[in-house]
């Protein structure tokens, strides 16, 4: 029986390891590849043949749209399934990749059950899927798992839940700006203004006030919802700053949730939001938002 082979690309180490290890979870079978950028998948499908490409869109030295350009002139990676896994749902940047010939879309943040689906449909459409099913697992259950920690640890994840009676988290070192709300204080509703933002979870869009910004990290607050945000759930923030109205679409994931009031029913939430994108573009766009901060060290979200 031959293996099926899957290249998984992407610049963020943590967005690998999530797409690997609900794969192999539900396909053992299945032979996976990963690549930090289009460059190095390219040499990579010169040398070996793939049934499937998994592939950001934004990635330093080649992109994943340069990279599907280049597949679909080759003769052997014409008919290639590959699938782009991005923030970017523009309809312009849609409109891009059908005209470079992509095979689907996963959109950042994507659940696992999201994720298994599109293979699923990619491997039928090729004639690989009863190949690689003929050694899946007997359950699916944990693959299915709407989360990022159950992907990474096998299933084993716990609902992160508000802590009763945490403080405000101090700022981390590293150049994060403390623009947080005054001690007890109720964050108003964003309106759009500097300070805010939105966050793109599996489970839907929230509002957020940005607490801090670092090259590594971001403090939001959010208020609380019915479903309630996970720790290592992967997500996507939107920041759109400045007078031109300039958006970042940043990949990560959450590294805490905690109460944002000292009360177990608290209407907010802290959310501790670490970068994944190596992309030197994003990173020089953190960097021009925090140096326009440190001039606003006084600036009070929704105040």
């Amino acid at each position: 029986m031959s293996k099926v082979s899957v290249l998984v690309v992407d610049d963020a180490p943590f967005i690998r390891d999530l797409v690997k290890k609900c794969l192999r979870n539900y396909f053992p079978g299945m032979v996976i590849e990963d690549a930090v950028n289009g460059r190095k998948a390219q040499a990579m499908l010169i040398k070996d043949n793939f049934d499937l490409v998994l592939c950001d869109w934004e990635m330093p030295e080649m992109s994943g749209l340069e990279l599907l350009t280049w597949c679909r002139e080759q003769d052997n990676l014409k008919a290639m399934p590959f699938i782009m896994v991005t923030s970017r749902g523009d309809k312009e940047n849609v409109v891009q990749a059908i005209q470079a010939g992509v095979s689907d879309f996963i959109g950042k943040p994507f659940t696992n059950e999201q994720l298994l689906t599109k293979v699923k449909k990619a491997l039928t459409k090729i004639g690989k899927l009863e190949a690689v099913m003929a050694t899946g697992p007997s359950r699916a259950g944990s693959a299915f798992a709407n989360d990022s920690l159950s992907a990474l640890t096998g299933g084993k994840a716990e609902v992160a839940r508000p802590v009763a009676a945490a403080a405000p988290a101090a700022a981390p070192r590293g150049g994060l700006l403390n623009n947080a709300p005054r001690p007890g204080a109720t964050p108003a509703a964003p309106s759009g203004n500097r300070g805010q933002g939105q966050l793109r979870l599996s489970s839907g869009t929230q509002q957020c006030v940005i607490k801090g910004l670092s090259l590594k990290e971001a403090l939001l607050v959010v208020r609380r919802g019915e479903v309630l945000p996970q720790v290592l759930e992967n997500a996507v923030l939107d920041l759109e700053q400045g007078d031109n109205a300039e958006v970042a679409r940043l990949n990560g994931y959450l590294h805490a949730v905690v109460a944002h009031e000292p009360k177990p029913d608290s209407e907010w939430l802290q959310l501790t939001f670490r970068f994944v994108d190596q992309d030197a573009q994003k990173l020089d766009y953190i960097s021009r938002l925090i140096a326009r901060g440190t001039a606003q060290k006084h600036f009070v979200p929704g105040a």
